[in-house]
């Protein structure tokens, strides 16, 4: 984060002093009590009203009487001379005054500030705090996550700005975050669109922001862009700010969202990452959960590091050097490498990306060696044209069919099923697209489809119902009929579904369904990742796009004999040989086992020895399907 100016922390400073009305007056009144105590001071030198009817007296021992008076009534008991004495009566009785107003003023601040309190409108004080604009059904899970990500910082702070009740906020969060470690999260109500309530949030001083719009926002992307614009302004013209990410929708949005933030915020496509991931994983059983377990701070995700002692090697030395660790690609200046050739020569200035535990067991060891006997001679996999079913319709339709014309092999095609079809099928370049008009809930409409003549099933979200629990409800309803249907066919379907909420999926796990996307999960959980590490949107948009490299999760034997022990040194040597990088493998027997994270192992200790079945699956990056 860009350290704020001078006329910034100035800003800053006054506005804190200010919060603190109570303590102002206080000193203010404190001044007029010096003021006045001098003044009686010199009134008396000047009338020469001297204790005792004396000729003359000292200043200072008059001036330190008057304060005694002022804080104490009582001292004047003792006083000689009636001219003496009537002025001290004076001084008493502005004491009595001054000390009332005290009294009214202490009450009175602690009172105002104990409505602030609990009408959350009081200023922030934490800096190197990450800051939240927003409720929304991602903030539970982006709460959780950045718990986790704080477990390793000695003091934390999570400042939370929503136009709630702060009392009700702290509740919410207290049942979803029961033990928020060495983070403090901070409740504050506010309009995220206002400057003035942004800033009690303390913007400057924080170290990331994330924008969140309601769910029952009308236009959600609007929403956003007019809270990025309040934040510009809540901050000094003279300063960069902290690091800001936000979500939009429609990427037609993207260019006007550019404009007000000036570049200096990260806007995430959510909806067309979402859109793209789903193209991947309704081919690939099992992909979703790489994904999730690769943005989940509680397991391994991706940091980028630098290693000087590699410069000069290759990028497949650099994969052999960590144990427990993943090398992935490289960050070249402004490019990100993601599996670049083996041969590809480490530069000095090299960041390498990595996937790791946490930052702090990022280290290198001595290099494994590859067992040559159990790899395999590299075979393609099938080209055969594929068949697809997409169940329910979205704005998302056309772009997953879009993204999938890039991975399926030519003549392949696909058939989109819903009851509000649009006006008329989607014209996909390499992609015959089918469109029907019918009720995916109804059984009789699924038996008429043929389900089973179909290599990939996709049943997507119906955004049109009212919410999201009505929405899962259909979706549960059409995985019940494909699991009869299967069982009762004795076939295996290959069924990946979409979620709204990820509380649905355990339900819907008995529906033996091979995959389930939960967007709004996803979507929380990228969202946390990239207020931690911006440039971590870049790569996740390489790994979402059909362009470059992706991950697949590919049939053990292309690469090693299966049920030959070896360890992951020799599974990385082996995707090397075909120009891929090896990241971690599934194991079809837990495919289904949410205790064994539905059987995926991302960023394996390569010391281990392990045996994989011909059911299993190693989880590589790679350029396309070879």
């Amino acid at each position: 984060m860009t350290q704020p100016g001078w006329r910034a922390r100035v800003r800053y400073a006054f506005d804190n002093w200010m919060a603190r009305g109570t303590v102002a007056i206080m000193a203010m009144l404190g001044l007029a009590t010096v003021a006045f105590v001098l003044v009686m001071a010199m009134v008396v030198v000047v009338l020469g009203a001297y204790p005792g009817d004396n000729d003359f007296g000292d200043f200072w021992d008059i001036a330190w009487g008057n304060l005694m008076r002022t804080l104490d009534p009582g001292t004047m008991g003792a006083d000689l001379g009636w001219g003496f004495r009537l002025l001290m009566l004076v001084v008493t009785i502005g004491g009595l005054i001054i000390v009332a107003g005290l009294i009214g003023i202490v009450s009175g601040g602690f009172d105002d500030k104990m409505q602030q309190l609990r009408k959350g409108r009081s200023l922030v004080l934490e800096r190197d705090h990450t800051l939240i604009l927003g409720w929304s059904p991602q903030l539970l899970l982006i709460l959780q996550e950045l718990v986790e990500a704080n477990a390793s910082r000695r003091r934390a702070a999570i400042v939370v700005l929503a136009e709630r009740d702060k009392v009700e906020m702290e509740d919410e969060i207290r049942e979803h975050v029961a033990d928020p470690g060495r983070t403090q999260i901070i409740c504050r109500t506010g309009n995220p669109m206002s400057p003035a309530d942004i800033r009690i949030g303390n913007p400057l001083a924080a170290r990331s922001v994330i924008v969140l719009t309601g769910e029952d926002a009308a236009d959600p992307d609007a929403a956003a862009i007019k809270t990025v614009l309040a934040l510009s302004h809540a901050l000094p013209e003279d300063d960069a700010g902290p690091q800001v990410v936000a979500e939009l929708q429609d990427p037609a949005n993207l260019d006007a969202a550019q404009l007000v933030s000036h570049g200096n915020v990260r806007w995430l496509l959510t909806g067309s990452l979402i859109h793209r991931l789903t193209a991947q994983t309704c081919r690939q059983r099992g992909l979703s959960t790489v994904y999730t377990e690769l943005l989940d701070f509680a397991g391994s995700e991706l940091y980028f590091t630098g290693q000087p002692e590699l410069a000069g090697g290759s990028y497949l030395d650099a994969q052999f050097a960590f144990a427990d660790s993943t090398v992935v690609g490289l960050i070249r200046g402004e490019e990100i490498l993601l599996n670049p050739p083996a041969d590809t020569t480490v530069q000095p200035e090299d960041r390498l990306i990595v996937i790791a535990d946490d930052d702090s067991t990022i280290a290198t060891a001595a290099p494994g060696e590859v067992d040559n006997s159990v790899i395999v001679p590299g075979s393609a996999p099938s080209t055969a044209p594929e068949r697809t079913l997409i169940l329910g319709y979205n704005v998302g339709v056309p772009e997953i069919l879009s993204e999938l014309a890039g991975y399926v092999p030519a003549g392949s095609s696909a058939c989109v099923v819903t009851a509000t079809p649009p006006s008329g099928a989607p014209v996909v370049p390499g992609l015959a697209v089918e469109l029907r008009e019918a009720d995916v809930t109804s059984r009789g409409v699924l038996e008429e489809l043929d389900v089973a003549g179909y290599d990939h099933i996709l049943v997507l979200a119906d955004r049109g119902q009212p919410g999201a629990q009505a929405t899962d409800a259909r979706t549960l309803v059409t995985l019940l009929h494909l699991r009869d249907i299967a069982e009762r066919a004795d076939v295996r379907l290959n069924v990946v579904s979409e979620m709204l909420d990820d509380r649905n999926r355990e339900l819907a796990e008995v529906t033996r369904a091979d995959d389930f996307i939960v967007s709004d999960r996803l979507v929380g959980l990228l969202l946390a990742q990239v207020s931690e590490n911006e440039r971590l949107a870049e790569v996740f948009a390489q790994l979402f796009s059909a362009e470059g490299s992706e991950i697949y999760l590919r049939p053990v034997e292309l690469y090693l004999r299966p049920g030959a022990e070896t360890d992951f040194y020799t599974v990385v040597g082996a995707a090397a040989a075909r120009g891929e990088t090896a990241i971690g493998y599934r194991t079809g027997a837990h495919a289904r086992s949410a205790a064994h994270n539905y059987g995926v192992t991302v960023n394996p200790d390569k010391r281990d020895r392990l045996t994989l079945a011909p059911a299993d699956s190693l989880i590589v990056l790679a350029d396309d399907e070879r």
